[in-house]
């Protein structure tokens, strides 16, 4: 007996697969309409809100002083030395 939800994760599964290989210009865009930057309806818009960059393990030496610093400052010290880096990228691009 063929299992329902195993078909579906597979169907979709095949859908996936199959626009990955599809190029951009092989997209029909015709239905989506035009949107207006000024419109009050983006306002609050954020750009990438949602975008989550690759993490990538690494093993780094910091001087100890450094990390009780900022594990001083309370969970998630591993993110802070991500935000400081990242700032600090930013400010000499």
């Amino acid at each position: 007996m063929k299992n329902k939800s195993t078909g579906q994760i597979s169907a979709k599964t095949s859908e996936i697969e199959a626009l990955k290989k599809t190029s951009d210009s092989e997209v029909d865009f015709s239905d989506i309409p035009l949107q207006d930057p000024s419109d009050p309806k983006w306002k609050n818009a954020v750009v990438g809100k949602f975008y989550r960059p690759v993490k990538e393990p690494i093993s780094l030496r910091l001087d100890a002083d450094v990390i009780a610093w900022l594990k001083s400052q309370g969970t998630g010290y591993q993110s802070r030395i991500n935000e400081i880096l990242r700032r600090e990228m930013n400010l000499r691009r």
